[in-house]
């Protein structure tokens, strides 16, 4: 599995299994963040079968399902809060990345220069530009 550092406090990555967890804890991070909704796609393990794996295997969960291209306001605040109040590094995962490392540059607004955040994102493979307009606007509001 790889992992993909967005910066010192979280990385990204594809789907996890509760199989991959083990080497998940093995990699030094502390919580797993699931941005999938349950029941996407077949054979997708259930948010409730990964939190009992994470769990047993010392790491802390979380579930901020997304659906891809639709993040609120309220779930970009759970994903910043998310980050912020658990274990580090955590990692974060959707299907393929680009869910959790939206969000993640969604929730840097305001406090990371908008380039920047892009520059990360973009480090990662995950091209972000679409999204630069909203990340501005975030950060203006933020900021009012």
């Amino acid at each position: 599995m790889a992992y993909k550092p967005l910066n010192p406090e979280i990385s990204v990555t594809s789907q996890v299994a509760p199989a991959d967890l083990a080497g998940v804890k093995a990699a030094g991070f502390g919580t797993i963040i699931n941005n999938r909704p349950d029941g996407e796609e077949p054979g997708q393990p259930s948010s409730d079968e990964l939190q009992a794996a994470a769990e047993k295997g010392g790491l802390a969960y979380r579930h901020i399902p997304v659906v891809p291209g639709k993040f609120s306001d309220a779930q970009v605040d759970a994903f910043r809060d998310a980050v912020a109040d658990c274990a580090k590094p955590a990692l974060a995962f959707c299907k393929s990345g680009l869910r959790a490392t939206s969000l993640w540059a969604l929730s840097q607004a305001g406090k990371v220069d908008t380039a920047e955040i892009l520059r990360s994102a973009s480090a990662c493979g995950y091209d972000l530009m679409p999204l630069a307009p909203r990340i501005e606007a975030r950060a203006k509001a933020l900021h009012a």
